[in-house]
């Protein structure tokens, strides 16, 4: 695996466990367009490595990933058709996660909001620090849940619960989304590398075809719903960022004030 095409996503080897961390920290590890793009290709080159049978998933300091860049959200409006690689990305990242063979196992070391959360989610087995946050409040900033959260969101906790925090945006703590299903794990922030460790150095030790072919099967329906529906997701999710209730919200966070909607 060549890392160096990377410029926002760093990576570890610990035997055949690959590493891979979200590197924005001071921006909360949020998705500009470097880091969009370098998404839409690294799980496809994870599965591809020949050195490595596990991937853990991370991020830099403080924050899993605080999801959209509100900076790039803004070169959107100047430029329409930024939107089309987004779009084109935002397919790559869903399909590419869904295809890798490999376990992916999500160690959130602090917030996961946005794409942030979907990414995790579409991942295998997550562990949460108990005083991370997740949620996916696209709703927020005037935009639909079109990257994916609408379709996996109610796959982990049904639709009534989904449709709940998709349709408020409100986060959940880490230690509520482990209770519900919609996470695997919370555990205390000093344990959450051990935790990790001791759940990922047996998987790697295991029969590894066995694993990956029971991954790749556990994937056949989830995949099926994804290509049915991310077309769609995405096609509101663009006729929303039109919408001035984004270029509202968009302009209120870069302000640092409370957006006023006017439904339009």
């Amino acid at each position: 695996m060549n890392f160096v095409d990377y410029q926002h996503i760093s990576f570890s080897r610990r035997g055949r466990i690959l590493e891979i961390t979200l590197n924005r920290p001071e921006q909360l590890n949020a998705f500009n367009a470097r880091l969009h793009a370098e998404m839409a290709r690294v799980f496809t080159d994870a599965n591809n490595d020949l050195d490595s049978d596990i991937i853990i998933l991370t991020g830099a300091g403080r924050a899993f990933s605080a999801g959209g860049d509100f900076a790039a959200m803004k070169n959107g409006f100047d430029d329409p058709d930024a939107f089309r690689s987004t779009a084109r990305e935002a397919k790559q990242i869903i399909f590419s996660l869904l295809d890798c063979e490999k376990p992916i196992i999500v160690k959130m070391n602090g917030h996961a909001i946005g794409l942030g959360a979907t990414i995790a989610l579409f991942c295998d087995v997550i562990f949460a620090a108990d005083t991370a946050k997740i949620g996916d409040p696209h709703v927020g900033v005037g935009l639909v849940a079109g990257d994916g959260g609408a379709v996996i969101w109610p796959q982990l906790i049904g639709y009534a619960r989904a449709k709940e925090y998709l349709l408020t945006g409100e986060p959940l703590s880490a230690s509520d989304a482990a209770s519900i299903g919609l996470i695997n794990h919370a555990v205390p922030a000093a344990q959450l590398d051990e935790r990790v460790n001791e759940f990922a150095g047996p998987l790697a030790a295991g029969a590894q075809k066995a694993i990956r072919w029971t991954k790749v099967s556990a994937n056949i329906g989830l995949k099926q719903l994804a290509h049915s529906i991310m077309d769609t997701c995405i096609s509101y999710e663009w006729l929303s960022s039109k919408s001035d209730d984004h270029r509202e919200a968009v302009n209120a966070m870069l302000e640092k004030r409370k957006p006023v909607f006017t439904g339009r």
